[in-house]
């Protein structure tokens, strides 16, 4: 990695604070807003900024519609963030953002700390998601597939700012921003690298399209 604050894969530590949340994914290289405002929480982001600051975040087996337990099953595959941005809120809430560094296989649970789930971790077999990524994409035929796709979902996006992206941002922020289950979320974090990515998202993409027209069909 050749970005100056980042970390190489061999310091990638194998004990990981973990941010389990139902419905969210965090690619490699993609960005995650997050307000901040449990107590645990706060304490897990404030340990972080003392060390890697690197946060795991994993999704829930299982929705919640409350407070999530700290034995909510989890799905077995997470993915890094490096807290790239700070703030503190008057009324004692933390804004952060994290970029997402490595995908990670949880190897077991070590407990609680500070009120916040810890978990050994191994990122060997996604060591590739810190590698500069090829150009991979054909972009004609991704645009045509997101027209119709942010058509059928009803999505407005600033075109000249997805023309402008390279490819491995532009499917990182695709998988996070549209509206896929937490299945779907999962096989996109599970992919071996970004050419499997792309080809999981855009056959999620088409598959939508088709509901679409279909439910149309019927209405």
């Amino acid at each position: 990695m050749t970005e100056p604050f980042g970390i190489p894969f061999e310091q990638l530590p194998k004990e990981l604070p973990i941010f389990p949340l139902p419905g969210v994914l965090l690619l490699p290289r993609g960005r995650l807003p997050l307000n901040i405002f449990e107590t645990r929480y706060l304490n897990m982001v404030i340990d972080a900024l003392g060390e890697e600051r690197l946060i795991g975040i994993v999704q829930t087996l299982e929705g919640a519609a409350d407070l999530i337990p700290n034995d909510a099953q989890l799905f077995k595959t997470g993915c890094a963030g490096r807290i790239v941005s700070f703030a503190e809120t008057m009324d004692g809430r933390l804004l952060i953002t994290l970029e997402g560094i490595c995908r990670f296989d949880i190897v077991s649970e070590f407990g609680v700390r500070n009120g916040y789930r810890c978990i050994r971790s191994n990122f060997v077999p996604y060591a590739s998601d810190m590698d500069n990524p090829p150009k991979q994409v054909d972009r004609e035929e991704l645009n045509r597939l997101l027209e119709n796709y942010f058509e059928a979902k009803k999505i407005r996006v600033d075109w000249d700012v997805i023309k402008k992206m390279e490819d491995w941002l532009l499917i990182s922020n695709l998988g996070m921003m549209c509206p896929f289950n937490n299945q779907e979320k999962q096989a996109l974090l599970e992919a071996r690298d970004y050419a499997h990515m792309t080809e999981i998202m855009m056959s999620l993409m088409e598959m939508a399209i088709r509901s679409d027209d279909q439910s149309s069909v019927r209405h």
